[in-house]
């Protein structure tokens, strides 16, 4: 099938720019700036990412592109603009105040394919503390704004390729004119026959499962989620009874998260199995604060379990999990720095028994819902917000216990409840109550309390990769403030989390 690459120089950005490609039915694969696949012959074409570096700093990533330019179209934006300038004679200077925001772009060659069908004066965003203040000789500048001379320019090298860089991000929804752009590139120069659909995945990922499982067995682990249910439908078409699934209560679920999840598998006609492990869980998370730590050992607790129950299943030979594509992207970055590790990814032993097997590992989420409608699954379960594998443990900012987790059970029922009542759930990309570490005080019947504090997390989002609080009415939100310090003992104060991803991200922990 056919792919675009892209090399990530560390943008924040990044995975955006892969979701705006899946965006136009073409694959993508996301690499690090020097791991670009020579000789794959699905390869089409190759974006360049931004980067929090400079290019003439000393730690700038400069790979060699010596076997990319001329071989295929590749498109800059923002660092891989700037890089492509600078690493051929090109002059990129710090512009002393960074350039942040929108800005008016002026394209200069009406006939330049990558501006097919722009608007005068459309509005992009801007956001890099460097500029191209020079380009090499013979490129051409195609477009300008107010401020920045060289906002794009077009180049060829020797090859049947040409390259193009922007100065700005298309990938953001404040460059209005933005994907259609990334659809010049990828559909326009760089041919792509828009192959990657929901239907077209479905085929192909049966037929890959078939050949990896052969005449295997399989256990998956089921968490109740949109990724676990999704790749379990997924399997159970490709190995039917081969596959066994299993459901574990770790403790920290939602309350009556169990029972309701147990209900709703009936239906698909999957083999569950129904597993209390919360006596464990506990009493492995005594006295653990660190999230990274928790997640570890949850993780490593749940391939315990896997190991343990597939042994009582003969011949077992694989564990198959709803890993997700930005699951593997947020767990580790170019730069070896973990952002967070997700329990399926970060927590897994070497001494697992099992394979490993990840059906959904290239999809985005919202691919996910997609490809989970197309198998049939309903949309009470499709429709679900996301939720932590490591379930309330990452969402108590201390140790965990079980009466913690009975607080924040009831505190995140009458909030979910609420949001479902008001018709404002469908319009939410995740919601969920953290429960804050340091105690305040307060007064009930005229008595001093000294309680607990939760803050009530709400975001909407596209694709998880970047997420903005939700702007919940205010009397919703004092009717759920109400609730939860009359109703749930233990908690005198209510707080709502205003914060955007970036710079935070969507849990806590």
């Amino acid at each position: 099938m056919q792919k675009i690459i892209i090399l990530d120089f560390g943008s924040q950005t990044t995975q955006l720019i892969g979701r705006r490609v899946r965006e136009m039915d073409t694959f993508c694969e996301i690499l690090p700036y020097n791991k670009f696949p020579f000789g794959d012959p699905d390869v089409i074409g190759v974006i360049l990412s931004g980067s929090p570096l400079s290019v003439y700093a000393s730690d700038a990533f400069r790979p060699d592109l010596t076997g990319i330019l001329g071989h295929y179209p590749v498109l800059g934006i923002c660092y891989g603009a700037q890089y492509l300038s600078w690493s051929h004679g090109g002059r990129v200077e710090p512009v002393g105040t960074r350039e942040y925001g929108r800005a008016a772009l002026s394209v200069l060659d009406k006939d330049c394919p990558l501006f097919k069908g722009f608007e005068p004066n459309s509005q992009i965003w801007m956001s890099h503390g460097d500029s191209i203040t020079a380009i090499p000789q013979g490129w051409r500048k195609v477009a300008s704004t107010e401020s920045v001379e060289f906002a794009a320019f077009e180049c060829a090298f020797d090859g049947s390729s040409k390259a193009w860089g922007v100065q700005f991000h298309p990938e953001v929804v404040h460059t209005l004119q933005g994907k259609l752009l990334l659809e010049n590139f990828v559909v326009g120069i760089c041919g792509s026959r828009r192959e990657w659909t929901s239907d077209s995945f479905i085929e192909s990922t049966v037929a890959e499962l078939k050949a990896q499982l052969g005449e295997d067995k399989v256990v998956l682990g089921l968490s109740g989620g949109v990724d676990s249910s999704v790749a379990a439908v997924l399997l159970n078409k490709a190995i039917g009874s081969r596959l066994t699934c299993i459901f574990v209560d770790h403790g920290l679920l939602r309350k009556n998260e169990f029972r309701d999840v147990m209900r709703d598998y009936q239906g698909l006609g999957l083999n569950v199995v129904g597993v209390d492990a919360s006596a464990r869980f506990y009493s492995d998370l005594a006295g653990v604060t660190d999230p990274e730590q928790k997640r570890k050992i949850i993780g490593g607790d749940f391939i315990k379990v896997f190991d343990e129950e597939a042994s009582k299943i003969q011949d077992v030979k694989w564990l198959a999990q709803g890993t997700i594509y930005p699951d593997r992207i947020e767990s580790m970055n170019i730069t070896g720095k973990v952002i967070k590790s997700h329990h399926n990814v970060g927590g897994l032993p070497k001494t697992m028994q099992l394979q490993l097997c990840e059906p959904l590992k290239w999809l985005f989420k919202d691919e996910v819902r997609a490809v989970g409608r197309r198998l049939g699954i309903p949309d009470h379960l499709i429709g679900r917000h996301p939720f932590p594998g490591p379930g309330l443990a990452v969402r108590i900012m201390d140790d965990v216990t079980p009466e913690k987790i009975g607080i924040l059970q009831e505190a995140d029922a009458i909030f979910i409840n609420a949001l479902r009542e008001w018709k404002l759930y469908d319009k939410i990309w995740q919601a969920g109550v953290i429960l804050l570490q340091d105690r305040s005080v307060g007064v009930m019947g005229d008595e001093r309390t000294f309680e607990s504090a939760v803050a009530l997390r709400a975001v909407t989002s596209v694709d998880a990769m970047t997420a903005d609080w939700a702007d919940l009415p205010y009397p919703f939100l004092q009717k759920v403030s109400n609730d939860i310090i009359n109703k749930v003992k233990g908690v005198n104060r209510v707080c709502y989390d205003i914060s955007s991803k970036p710079p935070a991200t969507i849990e806590w922990l």
